[in-house]
């Protein structure tokens, strides 16, 4: 066992020893086309049994796309279009602060409805922004709109920031998207992985949210591939660790 993994897992070792818990959860980002990069995440969810929340752009969707999915997999709903709208020198966001609340809420409904109908009980009330970004004046008005959930990357600060929504993020991300938008690398992402682990054992972020994988399946070269499938053998032989069904992250919001 190299360094990399190696560190990863002594510091599971160690959150297992201090009685934390080692539980993780998968998130794959821009779902829509039923392309081979999707067909290939599809396979890999299945074969290693791991679950996966998969954010579908609703506006690009097809219905092929859900044909391919097993009982392993979650909808989440992935902002609507996927469409910049942010004002010039911002960074992007299909929801800025400018745009009028009631417009960005009726976007978000529509989509919701479309997924509603491709995607049947799979799908789960939980909106994941794209660029992980959503204007903070309409957290509180998604319950209202049938939205329990909500997923966005870095640490929480809050398990649920609105009454009746709950928070679950992702915290590493194994693409480099300002180095050509490749694999980041095992020891990089092992590393993040790690840390994040670290501060759940010490209590310097929410010890209680599971440390999220975050991909992009249409971003994956072979080392991507192959860190995948890897990871989630290595885990299997790891004692404590826990992949978790977004349905059971999302549970305690929607009632399901």
């Amino acid at each position: 066992m190299n360094k990399p993994w190696q560190d990863f897992a002594d510091e599971i070792a160690r959150c297992h020893d201090a009685g934390r818990a080692v539980d993780f959860w998968w998130r794959d980002d821009d779902a829509g086309e039923p392309h081979a990069a999707f067909m290939r995440l599809s396979a890999l969810a299945a074969q290693s049994r791991v679950p996966l929340g998969l954010a579908v752009i609703p506006q690009r969707a097809q219905p092929e796309l859900f044909a391919a999915l097993d009982d392993g997999t979650a909808v989440l709903q992935h902002g609507v279009d996927h469409r910049n709208r942010a004002p010039h020198g911002e960074k992007p966001s299909e929801f800025p602060a400018n745009e009028a609340i009631e417009v960005a809420l009726g976007r978000v409904a529509e989509g919701a409805e479309r997924l509603a109908a491709l995607a049947g009980a799979r799908l789960l009330p939980v909106l994941v922004p794209p660029w992980n970004r959503f204007s903070q004046r309409l957290l509180g008005a998604l319950p209202h709109r049938g939205i329990h959930g909500y997923s966005a990357f870095g640490p929480r600060a809050s398990a649920e920031p609105m009454p009746g929504l709950r928070q679950m993020n992702t915290h590493v991300d194994i693409i480099a998207w300002k180095r050509g938008r490749t694999f980041v690398g095992a020891e990089r992402a092992l590393s993040e992985a790690a840390g994040h682990l670290a501060k759940r054992r010490t209590a310097a972020v929410d010890a209680t949210e599971p440390t999220g994988w975050l991909t992009h399946h249409e971003r994956h070269d072979a080392a991507a591939w192959g860190f995948l499938a890897e990871l989630f053998e290595f885990s299997r032989r790891q004692a404590g660790v826990r992949w978790l069904h977004p349905r059971e992250l999302f549970a305690q919001s929607d009632g399901r």
